[in-house]
């Protein structure tokens, strides 16, 4: 069973950046579309990424397009998240997310079909 572990999330300054790593074990996820989510407190979770198994395709929210950015490195077993220019509504606990169906981003899908997910990292930018 693959299990995901997210790390990075802190506390930062309005306009700051922080950068989240997610570590895939158990095995590897170097063939699957990956991704990360957001939930703040009483809200949904919601969209924030996604980069296909080759890294060739991104998929940003709206609400943090042009400010984060999602990489991989798959010798790694790795996804990254780089958070720039953070607001206060960015504040959340960020989940990564893997699609163990697919390599290709499904933009459409519920849930972008991610079905497996790590356990978050919270992240609190203050005014």
């Amino acid at each position: 069973q693959v299990q995901l572990a997210e790390s990075g999330g802190g506390l930062v300054q309005a306009g700051g950046s922080l950068t989240l790593s997610c570590v895939a074990s158990g095995g590897s996820l170097s063939n699957n579309a990956m991704g990360w989510f957001r939930q703040a407190p009483g809200q949904h979770r919601e969209f924030v990424a996604a980069i296909s198994w080759t890294g060739g395709n991104t998929y940003y929210g709206d609400p943090v397009n042009r400010r984060f950015a999602i990489w991989r490195d798959s010798a790694k077993n790795t996804v990254y998240l780089q958070m720039n220019s953070l607001k206060p509504e960015d504040t959340a606990v960020y989940f990564c997310a893997a699609d163990s169906a697919s390599g290709r981003i499904r933009v459409g899908v519920e849930g972008y079909g991610m079905d497996l997910w790590g356990r978050g990292t919270l992240v609190t930018v203050s005014s």
